[in-house]
């Protein structure tokens, strides 16, 4: 299954990456196919500093969500999902689209 892993991520440390690349591993390992905010931000601007200096909210939302209507199959929250306004969203549209909620 194609799989949003949503979370939160502002005002963390380090943007919470760890928990996001620890979870989309485990995911991966029950044969889901990820897309993980962390990991997609990197891609953008490849490392951590430069994503404190340049990532955007606006930038990384449009991405996200789209991916959300586009592709996804379902979603995983990472425990304290209820406390980011951008996770609060995604989880919104899947439950929009009816899309499952997926263990981790």
């Amino acid at each position: 299954m194609k799989v949003y892993l949503a979370g939160p991520m502002s005002g963390k440390p380090d943007f919470n990456f760890p928990a996001f690349f620890k979870a989309a591993e485990a995911l991966r390992a029950k044969g889901h196919t990820v897309f993980c905010p962390a990991e997609e931000d990197l891609k953008e601007w490849g490392d951590i500093e430069t994503v404190r200096k340049e990532a955007n909210y606006r930038i990384c939302m449009r991405k996200d969500l789209n991916w959300i209507l586009d592709q996804a199959e379902g979603i995983a929250l990472l425990p304290g999902w209820e406390q980011s306004r951008g996770a609060m969203v995604e989880k919104l549209l899947s439950e929009l689209l009816s899309l499952p909620v997926v263990a981790i």
